[in-house]
């Protein structure tokens, strides 16, 4: 049941408990009912399966407003991303691993604290209580009883924002948490809430209204009866963000464990108070902070030394309560009863109990949350909008936050270049430019750089230059810059050089969003566009700018006045209402252009702006916001738009879509359709490759569905619960933008192009692959914490099967070259022998595949691009490997075989359009890849014929010797072992034992091979002269040694085979291969 329903619901029966608690139930019954009645998913969940997003980062951390400590463990830390879960450090902010992905429904976290008495027992707040524009709602309390390992929802499913958890000191099951309630609306469940088990119920023990909730809770450590709360009237609007009340908020007290509560007034501001930090001191308990958001003079720092009896207004320096919504943070230090610290756009101490402040450098600003240890006021974390870090010496030095890949993005964009790069506008940071994929084992923080802009905004590349050297990138006010990648010239282009910060949107003479759209025209890349109110075009990269449509918002005066109050403004640019929030051209049908506005209507033009219609479906929300339009490539007049309005406390899902340029919609999201009614629409997109195929992103993750809309489908996967919030369909790969875990991609969608009903329903089918590229650099899995990670090099061969595949019955792969002759076979039974790599064990990288999987659904196998590798003797070290060599670019099949079932597809293999070798060079570079490979072979050919010659004479010789019957064979056998020594020893050095013995002993032939081998292979390229002249010369040299061992086997060993035989005993067997 929406949102909506239950607030009107509950304004009808007013304050009636009993008749609240029994719509409660029914709500509950409902809500499970509606849920049993989503529709069956079209495909079984278990034939997405294989697929697999992966993280590409940046590293680059996003907004942190919780952390906590652990007492007993100095090194062990926690953070809660606003959009990325809850993470943990176990050595001071080196490496931080996620604890909540797949146990946790949403991504924003409010509050995390550690019982003092358990460590082992966590309480997590979600939904982050400093809310900004972006901010993402939660879903109630979670605890963990094994220190973050697994997770239970513990109630309070309505509280939004949670700005505290306090746990007792001695009790882990005695808990508070401070309810902020919902930001965008009005709701019952705020205030102050109490637990005695553990969260298994909650009593609510502070509450002023369904529009003041609490922020802020602070414990005695020395009586934990004690408790000071702090009330705030807070809501946010998407044209502005209203914080204090002139009755309700305010400083209280309990005595009680919070059975009763009081208000304090002594000293404390007599006018409207907005939000309030309140902090008593552990090594004073009758000292109490409290940092207030008030009109004038009122604001600042408070400080009581009678445990709340009275206050003095110690401090009103304005740095301390600036954008006091936003920060509004202070904590008095555990030790030092006269060192305090405010968080405000930076990081602020005092020692002299609040009167002045020093400001500690950190490592970004805007910072929020900070735990300080109990007994060692040195040790500390702190969460800002850059990320988390920790602090050993009272904060001089800090961790890195460049191991966070939890960076806040708006939009996605990708440009022509192979591989392709990906763009975004980091929330708090800047623009972002990094690869999709690299030459090496991940995507590293050297694999990207900004791009202009800053950090909100959308980005355009323009495709006239085959290198993207030239980006146009925005930012809040109307900024737009031309960036310039060979010289680094950023230069601003803005049409309007208004200064925006600070004023009210109808004071604007444009209104621009904080996320202003930004495009280049498909038709003709010389045309740019810009949108505020109005769509603004540049036919000459910005020198002059022309408007090409009316105002084509609502632009409703009273959402355009000054946003925030009653007590501070906020006027960045994110609450600039009533603008073009989506743009978009047709592909296919050059002037045809596509508007959509944050206050909910959509336009097009069809004559290239001379004349609008709106054309805005009639189910779409009042005033909700058009975040994306995806105009169709399969019919001319058909779009697909997202639209939410969860700033208005609406989370229902709302997907509209149009076959006709809008003269008809058909709504196809609306909660009932397999997106939940809570999982509001970010992004859809439809495929370009299969019509009806559309994903969603969301705020909950992301949606599939594969008929047009009828249903819906999670396309989860491995993603974590983050807000999807933007998505861009690449060369077959989706890409996506979150709100809290940086940058993603789904490698491959073509499993998605095929799979039908059908397929699922027979017993084994084989899928096409997706043609492949030789690029190197691969997907392995990185020992470091701070890379994004390759897709698969190779191609990636997907199958169904129907059940899994009994233990008895085997399955084979097969990858055959396009005359059918057999490359490389794969046996889901038996593990394919690869030859030993020095270099990759030495990475700590495994080359062990494993086995092809055969379990029910979708199955995927990589197939690495290479040819068999080649053949080393048993217990030999050397410099070096000799990995089969990359498959030329040309037609190949795969043959998958099942018993008496078999079939077969084709794809191709491609080189790096980056290469400049030609199809001709890459042919003989394979083909004297392969004849050194073969070569490398038969030396140990003839090592393992060595060896096993010279163990038969020793074990033949000791076994007659035992019989008293060995007299006479000692100068044979010496001859013959002799014979072989010497030869082996030419081949191979036969003092390596260790991986790095090759360092210090000579190498022989079989090491000088390999190295030929690996210069051969060091890049896409024609073998040099050089190459072929040394393959020869080792070639005969190898020749010569083994004419010396066929003389040794066909004079000693006969000689030797001869002296046996006369003892009666058998010969020694020469293997063959």
């Amino acid at each position: 049941m929406p949102n909506l329903v239950w607030d009107i619901i509950v304004r009808s029966i007013g304050g009636s408990m009993r008749l609240r608690n029994t719509l409660a139930i029914i709500v509950t019954f409902l809500t499970a009912t509606l849920a049993q009645a989503q529709p069956e998913p079209t495909i079984d969940e278990a034939f997405l399966e294989a697929m697999q997003y992966r993280s590409i980062g940046p590293y680059r951390g996003g907004r942190v407003t919780a952390v906590a400590g652990v007492n007993d463990s100095l090194h062990t830390f926690y953070m809660g991303s606003t959009g990325g879960g809850v993470w943990r450090t176990d050595d001071a902010g080196q490496n931080w691993r996620n604890l909540t992905d797949g146990q946790i429904d949403t991504g924003s976290i409010g509050s995390i604290a550690v019982a003092p008495s358990d460590p082992n027992v966590i309480y997590v707040g979600t939904g982050s209580a400093c809310p900004r524009g972006n901010v993402s709602a939660g879903v109630g309390m979670y605890r963990s009883t094994d220190g973050g390992k697994t997770w239970k929802h513990i109630g309070l499913p309505e509280a939004g924002q949670i700005g505290r958890v306090r746990v007792h000191p001695k009790n882990p099951d005695i808990v508070f948490a401070a309810v902020l309630g919902h930001i965008f609306g009005p709701n019952e469940e705020r205030g102050v809430y109490r637990s005695k088990d553990g969260g298994e119920s909650w009593e609510k023990v502070l509450y002023i209204s369904e529009k003041t909730g609490a922020i802020d809770l602070s414990m005695d450590s020395s009586n934990p009866r004690i408790l000071y709360a702090a009330m705030w009237r807070a809501e946010r609007k998407p044209f502005s963000m209203l914080s204090g009340d002139p009755v309700e908020g305010g400083v209280y007290k309990t005595t009680d464990g919070g059975d009763t509560w009081d208000e304090l007034t002594e000293g404390l501001p007599k006018g409207p108070t907005g939000r309030i930090g309140v902090s008593v001191s552990p090594a004073n308990p009758e000292r109490v902070f409290a940092l207030i958001e008030a009109e004038g003079p009122e604001a600042g720092l408070y400080r009581s030394d009678d445990a709340g009896e009275s206050f003095e207004h110690i401090n009103k320096d304005r740095n301390y309560v600036q954008r006091a919504w936003y920060y509004t943070h202070v904590f008095a230090d555990p030790v030092d009863p006269d060192t305090v610290y405010i968080n405000n756009v930076m990081m602020n101490r005092s020692v002299d109990g609040g009167k002045t402040f020093t400001t500690i450098r950190v490592p970004h600003g805007d910072t929020h949350d900070l735990w300080i240890h109990p007994t060692d006021n040195q040790t500390m974390v702190y969460g800002d909008d850059g990320g988390a870090a920790v602090s050993f010496n009272a904060g001089a030095t800090w961790s890195l936050q460049s191991n966070q890949a939890t960076a806040e993005f708006y939009r996605v964009t990708t440009d022509h270049r192979f591989p392709y790069w990906v763009y975004g506008a980091q929330q708090d940071n800047t623009t972002v430019r990094i690869l999709s994929r690299t030459n090496g084992i991940g995507i590293s923080n050297k694999n990207w750089h900004q791009v202009g802009g800053c950090e909100s905004g959308h980005i355009a590349i323009d495709p006239r230059d085959p290198d993207a050297n030239i980006v146009y990138a925005g930012c809040y006010g109307g900024s737009i810059t031309r960036y310039d990648h060979r010289s680094g010239q950023v230069r601003e282009i803005t049409t309007a050089p208004q200064l925006a910060l600070g004023r009210a949107a109808e004071d604007l003479d444009y209104r621009f969003q904080w996320n202003a759209p930004i495009r280049i025209s498909k038709h003709d890349p010389q045309v740019l566009y810009h949108t505020s109110n109005y769509v603004h075009r540049s036919t000459d990269e910005g020198q002059t700018w022309r408007i090409v449509s009316p105002d084509l918002t609502v632009a409703n005066a009273e959402m355009l006045q000054d946003a925030g109050g009653p007590i501070t403004k906020d006027q960045t640019g994110v609450e600039v209402y009533a603008t073009i929030f989506v743009f978009e051209e047709s592909l296919s049908n050059a002037g045809e252009l596509w508007a959509g506005t944050d206050d909910g209507r959509v336009q097009i033009t069809r004559d290239d702006g001379a004349t609008w219609t709106e054309i805005t479906p009639s189910g779409i929300p009042e005033f909700g916001t058009v975040n994306s339009i995806d105009i169709s490539t399969h019919q001319a007049g058909r779009a697909t738009i997202s639209v939410y309005n969860y700033r208005f406390d609406d989370f229902t899902p709302y997907i509209f879509q149009t076959n006709d340029y809008g003269s008809s919609w058909e709504r196809i999201a609306d909660g009932t359709r397999g997106i939940p009614e809570r999982h509001f629409v970010r992004a859809v997109r439809e495929d370009p490759d299969r019509r009806g195929l559309l994903y969603a992103g969301t705020e909950y993750g992301i949606y599939v569905s594969f008929n047009d809309g009828d249903s819906w489908q999670s396309l989860q996967l491995n993603l974590p619960v983050t807000p999807v919030t933007d998505l861009q369909i690449k060369n077959q790969d989706l890409v996506l933008s979150t709100q809290g875990r940086s940058f993603w991609i789904l490698d491959d969608l073509t499993p998605l192009h095929q799979l039908t009903d059908e397929i699922t329903q027979v017993s084994q089918h084989l899928l096409k692959p997706r043609d492949a590229y030789r690029i190197r650099g691969g997907g392995f899995d990185i020992p470091s914490g701070s890379q994004g990670k390759n897709p698969p090099s190779g191609t990636v061969i997907y199958y169904t099967l129907a059940e899994e595949l009994p233990e008895d019955q085997e399955m084979t792969l097969e990858i055959l070259d396009a005359t059918g002759n057999l490359v490389r076979s794969f046996s889901s039974k038996t593990p394919e022998k690869r030859a030993p790599n020095l270099f990759a064990e030495f990475f700590g990288l495994s080359r062990d595949a494993g086995l092809p999987p055969v379990k029910k659904g979708l199955n995927r196998w990589v197939w690495d691009l290479g040819y068999p590798d080649g053949r080393p003797a048993p217990n030999t070290s050397m410099w070096g490997a000799i990995s089969g060599p990359p498959a030329p670019p040309g037609n190949y099949q795969v043959r998958m075989t099942i018993g008496d079932w078999t079939a077969t597809e084709t794809f191709a293999v491609k080189k790096d359009p980056r290469v400049d070798a030609t199809q001709a060079d890459l042919q003989e570079q394979f083909r004297l890849a392969i004849e050194v490979r073969d070569l490398f072979s038969e030396s140990h050919e003839a090592l393992i014929k060595i060896r096993s010659v010279r163990d038969q004479v020793e074990d033949l010789v000791e076994r007659l010797g035992a019989a008293e019957q060995a007299e006479g064979l000692d100068e044979t056998k010496a001859a013959l072992t002799d014979a072989l020594t010497a030869v082996e020893k030419k081949i191979y050095q036969t003092q390596n034992q260790a991986m790095q013995d090759p360092l210090n002993f000579q190498p022989m032939l079989d090491n000088r091979i390999a190295n030929l081998y690996g210069i051969l292979l060091t890049a896409e390229a024609k073998p040099t002269a050089v190459s072929h002249a040394h393959y020869e010369d080792l070639k005969a040299e190898l020749a010569g040694y083994q004419a010396e061992l066929d003389a040794a086997l066909a004079n000693e060993l006969v000689a030797f085979q001869d002296a046996v035989a006369a003892k009666g005993a058998p010969p020694v067997i020469v293997p063959t291969k």
